[in-house]
């Protein structure tokens, strides 16, 4: 089959996954074996601190990073709601159905399928890449710290990071683990507390609202004092439902450990009026942050332990992802984000970036309802951004995405909405949408670690 025809939108949708994978796979990749073979002293000169190239592209669509977006704008006020720095720009051009075979390198075999299955409404409107990616001081020292002292080791729950804290675990990835490891444990900040909804779309177009909810969240990985971080703990999360009417009072409390066995969540139920520990909270199965609609480890494209899959880190690709999506933020209410069968393409700024291409294969003797997947890591943050997962029958079957919005007073390029596209069923899921909300992604002080604790879950569920 030559390249042409991989990219034939005459193929069924049942094929047409495994056949764009193979064509991205086939493009040439920009990661050469010295970029590789980098060191420590490369990340204060040639690579940014966090591992990404400091250069631009060869033809400058690509801009060089110069330190990110660090200056707040004076109106913002810390719980208020942050603005979209590039408003007045227009996109430079849209990608559709029709013209995709001009961007087809460029673009990830989820997202041409989705502009096949819905060629009159999905777009990709692409502006002017802005590297806006950046993070504190101590993130810097602490991440160019790990790049010598980090080390992955066998443990009960696959291979763990060991040695290092308070940045990227592994600026100089040489592999897939080490690579995902890095998504898991990007900078966000230490503390924060969000007011989000999250929706449902079935097939026909009906919006089901799922949750409205407010959480807190913490990483003390990042944390110079927390004695959750000396457990192996490094990402906690407490959510409370105050609606829709029958989820409101439910509450469930996570706390993720580099050793997945160690790993913890609490859910409570106001008609039973307990707290029960989930027993198998990971992996394919149904989170209750979701209403039961994505599995864990969909959470933010990826999520949870790494044991069940075989990591093979491809390569470094040139692709159109979103990014600066501000306009999430910015948006008065959730029906301005949500259309009929995916978001709202006037509302998703999509940039040209340098993404780490990760695939993900079930391991022999594991079982998983989705045995391969595959991950695109924006190159300045190490996040998942987009992926795309594979049934059994080696379908095509679901687009995972979130939307990186830059937070200057941060600062940092975090995920925040996010979700997945059902490519089989028609039905999509949006999570973590703040319009409509008095807030956004409140930075916090730290919280004291018994904040995300069966006791306190209890005290804070009750209906």
């Amino acid at each position: 089959m030559n390249a042409p025809e991989y990219l034939s939108f005459r193929l069924p949708l049942t094929i047409l996954g495994t056949a764009l994978t193979a064509a991205l796979l086939l493009a040439p990749l920009l990661t050469t074996e010295s970029a590789l073979a980098a060191d420590a002293a490369d990340l204060k000169t040639t690579l940014t601190p966090m591992g990404a190239e400091r250069a631009g592209n060869a033809d400058g669509s690509i801009p060089a990073w110069t330190g990110g977006l660090t200056k707040a704008d004076p109106a913002f006020k810390d719980g208020g709601k942050r603005g979209d720095p590039f408003a007045a720009e227009k996109p430079l051009f849209s990608i559709t159905a029709k013209n995709l075979g001009q961007y087809a390198d460029k673009v990830t075999p989820g997202i041409q399928a989705m502009l096949k299955k819905y060629p009159d409404t999905y777009r990709l409107d692409v502006y002017p890449t802005h590297r806006t990616a950046a993070a504190p001081a101590s993130v810097y020292d602490a991440t160019f710290a790990n790049a010598s002292r980090t080390r992955l080791v066998d443990s009960s729950a696959g291979p763990i990071p060991q040695g290092g804290e308070g940045g990227v675990p592994f600026p100089l990835a040489k592999d897939g683990t080490q690579a995902i490891w890095n998504h898991l444990m990007r900078w966000r900040g230490a503390s924060w507390h969000a007011d989000f909804t999250q929706y449902l779309t079935t097939s026909d177009g009906k919006h089901v609202l799922t949750n409205d909810s407010r959480a807190d969240y913490q990483m003390p990985w990042y944390l110079a004092d927390s004695s959750n971080k000396s457990d192996g703990t490094f990402w906690s999360t407490r959510m409370i439902n105050d609606g829709p009417p029958l989820r409101a009072g439910e509450a469930i409390t996570g706390r993720e450990n580099v050793n997945a066995e160690n790993t913890g969540v609490w859910t409570y139920l106001p008609g039973q009026r307990r707290v029960r520990r989930l027993p198998n909270a990971c992996c394919d199965t149904p989170t209750p942050a979701t209403a039961g609609v994505m599995s864990f480890d969909e959470l933010y494209v990826f999520n949870g332990r790494v044991d069940r899959f075989d990591w093979k880190l491809v390569g470094k690709k040139e692709m159109y992802i979103p990014y600066n999506a501000n306009k999430v933020f910015t948006a008065a209410s959730p029906t301005d984000l949500l259309g009929e069968h995916h978001l709202n393409p006037d509302v998703l700024r999509w940039e040209l970036h340098r993404v780490w291409v990760v695939e993900a294969t079930l391991k022999a003797g594991k079982r998983h309802v989705m045995p391969r997947s595959t991950y695109y890591l924006d190159e300045d943050t190490w996040a998942a951004v987009l992926g795309e997962r594979y049934d059994a029958q080696n379908q095509l079957a679901k687009v995972l995405w979130t939307t990186p919005v830059v937070l200057p007073d941060l600062p940092g390029v975090v995920t925040v909405t996010n979700g997945f596209y059902d490519l089989l069923s028609g039905t999509w899921f949006t999570g973590d949408i703040f319009a409509g909300k008095n807030e956004q992604y409140r930075v916090m002080q730290a919280y004291k670690d018994s904040v995300f604790t069966p006791d306190a879950l209890a005290g804070e569920g009750v209906r």
